[in-house]
């Protein structure tokens, strides 16, 4: 099963013990793939997206580093602001965030992700 989100603003954080209460950033996205495959797995990917709080530089990937995020968001589609969060857990980014400049400097990303736990209806 497929989901997707248009321009969604994601709330990132480390996912550590005891929780973080504030994100290390916050960004929009192009948009935001979630895969829920039939044994439950969850893969997805977040495409172009840039920072508007905080910084992403340092996101590490599966192989770099033991790093779990958390992310959060909400679903446009919804209109009861309560229904309407959704957040996926465990994150850990599948290869490194790929970074682009553009003419005038502003650095866009895109990155491949899994997740242990996703809330996404």
């Amino acid at each position: 099963m497929e989901f997707f989100w248009n321009k969604p603003v994601l709330t990132l954080y480390r996912q550590k013990k005891p929780a973080e209460r504030e994100p290390f950033a916050v960004v929009k996205a192009k948009k935001l793939t979630a895969i829920k495959s039939a044994d439950g797995t969850l893969t997805g990917r977040i495409t172009d997206f840039f920072q508007l709080m905080g910084t992403v530089d340092y996101l590490t990937s599966k192989e770099g580093a033991e790093d779990r995020y958390i992310i959060c968001w909400f679903d446009d589609n919804e209109e009861d602001q309560k229904l309407a969060a959704r957040r996926l857990t465990g994150v850990t980014f599948s290869s490194r965030v790929e970074c682009k400049l553009d003419a005038k400097d502003k650095r866009t990303y895109n990155g491949n992700f899994e997740a242990e736990y996703g809330k996404l209806t």
